[in-house]
């Protein structure tokens, strides 16, 4: 148990210490003007209050990632406590700043236009194609996870009146097939309104109601850690060690790097963030807000993160029981099982519709983040429902075409897209900092560290080129050495902050 405090208090220690580092090599200015005012247009651009903000911040962005991913993760062992811990203070939350102060600075623009301001131009189209197939991939996943979950509790509800009961009667009552369509559909329609209505009219209102149910999922799970009598890191042994933090304990012996820094995204660093950020940079009412909103939701994130993978690593037995539950059920069964059997069938019910709130205020502004990158590109005026309609029916078509893909394979190119999406706005926000003669490492060395993670990750895995993996560890420290370089030498220092 302190070891789990220790790293939350780290986290909490990260936002104050090394959050105010960031804000400082920023350099913030409170009395500038931000897009939410001279921009104001009553749909996207809306100015709100910090905290508003904050929790829109972090509910967009903690969809299903901070809790399928630490369960994932949880097969390595305790190893994943310290990837969440300092990917998310020293990567994946000053990631979201520069993201979200960026956009601010820049009449709340979005990562591909930032990628071709402070790169090249090139760059713009390149992040133009990978952020909307990023926001495609999330907006899918983001309805399956979902659904799969209401579908198991109303499956159950209606089989027998009781939760718990459809293990041994999956297939009496109503039909399984059946709810997932149903539940997909009325996912899928809440994403149009929510994508097509000014976003103060249904994300600014009913958001509240979602942070309280994602309050009390936080807050229940960690209650029933503390108080239901199931001993911290069970999975692990009764005498975790400090050596234990560095070992991999995966069932299958599956190579920590790089493939835990790819599974464990949203509780650490992700791209996906970078597509979320000039949502919320476009409602901010001042620059002094933006730590508290951008970096501290990312705190917030790794909280959840943290929170699920102690649970991936105390419900179960050990680490084969673990893996089994996922083979099974994907992550949905951990989190499915780990609520109901801690916090009863209303607690537990409570609980996992705490984990349905967050995919589904992710999915409905990847949609809408989907549908002003199109707008961008093409210069189309969203201000009439019309011209948000002409967008938004084919974006959503190919969504729902998409969805009748296997899960599995979708995660995975979710998680790939994810991570490099993080990295071209690492490099994006370095080069920012390295024209204007700023501090530019804080950014410039989670970059390195992504670009080698992904580009190995997509050289060894067979989604991508299937090599050997100590082939691919070379082709990817190839490509890291040559994209650091290319950064130093095609970059040119500019006399002043043009900004």
């Amino acid at each position: 148990m302190l070891w789990f405090l220790f790293c939350i208090a780290l986290l909490l220690l990260g936002y104050f210490v090394y959050g105010k580092f960031v804000e400082k090599v920023f350099v913030i200015n409170p009395k500038r003007e931000t897009p939410a005012y001279t921009m104001k247009d009553g749909v996207d651009y809306v100015p709100m209050s910090k905290k508003k903000i904050w929790l829109i911040q972090l509910l967009n962005i903690a969809g299903t990632g901070p809790i399928f991913g630490p369960i994932l993760g949880a097969m390595y062992g305790p190893v994943a406590m310290l990837w969440i811990v300092f990917g998310c203070v020293f990567a994946g939350a000053v990631h979201d700043y520069f993201c979200g102060m960026l956009s601010i600075r820049n009449g709340g623009a979005n990562i591909p236009f930032l990628a071709g301001k402070y790169l090249a131009k090139p760059a713009k189209h390149v992040m133009n194609l990978i952020a909307i197939l990023l926001l495609l991939l999330v907006g899918v996943v983001f309805v399956a996870s979902p659904a799969s979950l209401l579908t198991n509790i109303t499956s159950d509800l209606m089989n027998s009146g009781s939760v718990g009961a459809a293990a041994v009667n999956d297939e009496s009552g109503a039909s399984k097939g059946t709810l997932l369509t149903i539940w997909t559909t009325i996912i899928f329609v809440y994403y149009i309104i929510a994508t097509l209505v000014p976003i103060d009219k249904i994300i600014g209102r009913i958001y509240p109601f979602f942070g309280a149910l994602l309050m009390f999922m936080t807050c229940g799970m960690l209650f029933g850690l503390f108080f239901e009598g199931i001993p911290f890191f069970r999975t692990v042994g009764t005498d975790i060690s400090f050596a234990d933090f560095f070992t991999n304990m995966h069932p299958k012996d599956m190579p920590i790097f790089p493939i835990l820094f790819i599974t464990i995204a949203c509780g650490a660093i992700s791209g996906f963030h970078a597509t979320q950020s000039p949502l919320m940079a476009r409602c901010t009412e001042n620059e002094a807000e933006g730590r508290f909103i951008f970096y501290g939701a990312m705190i917030g994130e790794g909280v959840i993160a943290l929170i699920w993978c102690m649970v991936g690593l105390s419900f179960y037995q050990d680490q084969g029981a673990l893996a089994e539950a996922i083979a099974a059920g994907t992550p949905s069964k951990v989190v499915y099982d780990s609520a109901i059997g801690m916090l009863g069938i209303f607690g537990g019910i409570l609980a996992i519709l705490g984990v349905v709130v967050l995919p589904i205020t992710s999915g409905d502004t990847a949609f809408r983040a989907a549908r002003l990158l199109i707008a961008d590109f093409f210069k189309y005026d969203q201000r009439k429902i019309a011209k948000r309609l002409t967008i938004a029916i084919p974006l959503f078509a190919i969504g729902f075409f998409v969805s009748t893909i296997d899960f599995s394979i979708l995660w995975r190119y979710f998680g790939w897209a994810n991570q490099t999406t993080a990295m071209f706005m690492l490099w994006t926000a370095s080069a920012y900092l390295f024209r204007h003669g700023k501090f530019h490492w804080v950014t410039t060395i989670p970059a390195i560290f992504m670009t080698m993670v992904c580009s190995t990750f997509l050289a060894n895995a067979k989604i991508g080129f299937g090599l050997g993996y100590d082939i691919s560890l070379w082709v990817g420290a190839v490509i890291t050495a040559v994209a650091t370089i290319a950064f130093f030498v095609l970059l040119k220092p500019l006399p002043s902050e043009e900004d």
